[in-house]
């Protein structure tokens, strides 16, 4: 386990054999205090890792009012946030080993972060409905160059799968064009480090 002051990464088996604090595991079944933690796992990457996150509201969350989106932005800015990933190498896609990785969305860097580039993302679009993505895939890049070994056969370290989440609002507008055609997509990446 690495331990930041915004960021937990911890191998999978070690995070179910020592889970931190708001957490609880029991026969493989992962629980977090709703006051303390946001499960963010895909369901299919659960069911590959044998596990089941009760109450995780997967990688996509769908908005669909001002209220919901707002009540959101709370949790996500004052809970940690579970993700679910998975490294593999560059030129393959089977799993070479799942991590947990803990977010502090209470932090103040992480907070911010987090508050701008939802910002950023809503005043982009001008009513309509959106979805943002929040990557961390560069951040988890970094945290692998001192953390993880680069692979012997392709001397490059391992890509990761599941790395990001997304938020998907949709508005009542009538004529949602730019939604419909794709244009309403942002993605920002979330530094840590």
């Amino acid at each position: 386990m690495t331990r930041q002051s915004r960021m937990t990464v911890t191998e999978l088996d070690e995070f179910l054999r020592k889970p931190p604090s708001g957490v609880s595991v029991t026969s493989r079944r992962v629980r977090a205090e709703p006051e303390s933690g946001l499960l963010l796992v895909d369901p299919r990457d659960a069911v590959a890792a044998s596990v089941d996150f009760q109450s995780s509201l997967g990688r996509t969350i769908t908005l669909s009012d001002l209220w919901e989106y707002s009540s959101f932005r709370k949790k996500l800015v004052s809970r940690n946030i579970y993700l679910l990933v998975s490294t593999h190498l560059p030129t393959d896609t089977d799993v070479v080993k799942r991590y947990v990785v803990s977010v502090d969305g209470a932090n103040p860097l992480v907070r911010r972060r987090l508050e701008q580039g939802l910002d950023w993302a809503i005043s982009s679009v001008a009513g309509e409905s959106y979805q943002v993505e929040m990557d961390l895939s560069e951040t988890l890049d970094t945290w692998a160059a001192s953390n993880l070994p680069k692979d012997d056969r392709t001397g490059l370290r391992p890509g990761w799968t599941g790395a990001s989440f997304t938020l998907k609002y949709h508005s009542d507008a009538l004529l949602d064009f730019p939604h419909w055609l794709g244009l309403s997509r942002r993605k920002f990446k979330l530094q840590l480090t």
